[in-house]
């Protein structure tokens, strides 16, 4: 707890803060508040998910627990919106997490803690089509039909790298992967670990070359200060 505590120190000053409030110190007004808050999607296993009751488990939650219970703070989750995420930080948030990739448009806007997990893009299909889905042409195709959520880097993704297969944005990230099973798309591109933990839990999908993905990530719990967990660094080194 006290590499933790000091970790929490001398990341806050740089994570606490977008580029357009450097001056103000996120952490001292999280102290002088008693709260440090939150901002996170919910719905991206294992990072953070949102519970019936409106509570929030996974990896990132445990993280900022820990930080906020080391700071004297309590935490405040504020839901939020792959869409909305950026702006839902900036405004009402000093921290974001839940599995954010680190993008150099995100760069832009506001800073990220050390990575603490390498991932990367991996399709998720239907286990008897994982050989008929290897590559990048292997899905781009007319008769092929790729799901995604909006907003995040999964559709960017997408769009960057499908020119002729057919995309469909489907809104609820936590049902995403059904919709593969009913017959409703092919193929979903997501983060490896996350194709990984779908696999386990939903008989019948494959995560197809997870340990070889499509595209190189890092930190899984992207660290924002947008995705900011300045814990995941010291989750990595306990």
């Amino acid at each position: 707890m006290t590499r933790l505590f000091l970790l929490v120190l001398s990341l806050f000053a740089f994570t606490f803060a977008s580029a357009q409030d450097l001056a103000t110190s996120r952490l001292d007004a999280a102290q002088s508040q008693g709260k440090l808050r939150v901002c996170t999607p919910g719905d991206y296993k294992p990072f953070s998910l949102q519970r019936p009751d409106g509570g929030y488990d996974g990896l990132d939650i445990d993280l900022v627990q820990a930080a906020a219970k080391a700071l004297g703070v309590e935490v405040q989750f504020v839901k939020s919106s792959w869409p909305t995420l950026m702006a839902d930080f900036l405004e009402k948030c000093d921290i974001g997490v839940g599995g954010i990739s680190v993008t150099l448009d995100r760069q832009k806007t506001a800073f990220f803690t050390s990575p603490y997990m390498v991932n990367g893009k991996a399709p998720i299909t239907k286990c008897e089509n994982v050989e008929r889905f290897q590559t990048v042409a292997d899905i781009d195709k007319p008769n092929v039909t790729v799901i995604e959520n909006p907003g995040g880097s999964n559709e960017r993704f997408a769009r960057a790298n499908f020119k002729q297969a057919k995309i469909v944005i489907f809104n609820d990230n936590t049902a995403i992967f059904d919709e593969i099973l009913k017959g409703n798309a092919d193929v979903m591109i997501s983060e490896s670990v996350e194709t990984i933990v779908q696999e386990k839990s939903r008989p019948g999908l494959c995560a197809v070359n997870p340990d070889k993905p499509l595209q190189y990530g890092e930190a899984e719990i992207r660290q924002w200060s947008v995705d900011i967990d300045p814990f995941h660094e010291w989750e990595r080194n306990v």
